[in-house]
């Protein structure tokens, strides 16, 4: 899989950015934990598709941020997660698509943040 930016930034614009690869694990982890959750309830849940957006938002417009969040100043960034679900979906069940839909693994990692390590290997081939 190639991944480039996007020529306004320096890149060629030859494959998706490590963002759309970041988001596309989001959006793929949360339509399997929907589904995984549907099966398992035995839900009839139609057709789920999640569109996965990210944006770096001055920490300042964050409506939804905690004050900590906002404290820092600058930018962080946002992800944007639409899902749609094939067919009629009760009004009710909406709020536990969105509740299943936050227990998605990326979706923890993202939110409580990770430590990368960070190994340097010799190729002497």
């Amino acid at each position: 899989m190639f991944a480039d930016e996007p020529v306004s930034v320096g890149g060629l614009d030859s494959g998706p950015s490590p963002y759309d690869f970041l988001s596309a694990a989001l959006g793929a982890c949360t339509a399997m934990t929907l589904r995984m959750y549907a099966d398992f309830k035995k839900i009839g849940l139609g057709r789920i598709s999640v569109d996965v957006s990210h944006a770096k938002i001055h920490s300042a417009d964050c409506a939804e941020c905690t004050d900590e969040e906002r404290s820092g100043g600058g930018k962080i960034d946002q992800f944007e997660r639409r899902i749609t679900v094939e067919g009629i979906v009760a009004p009710d069940f909406k709020a536990k698509i969105a509740e299943i839909a936050d227990k998605c693994p990326v979706h923890k990692t993202l939110e409580s943040g990770a430590r990368v390590k960070t190994v340097v290997v010799e190729d002497l081939q």
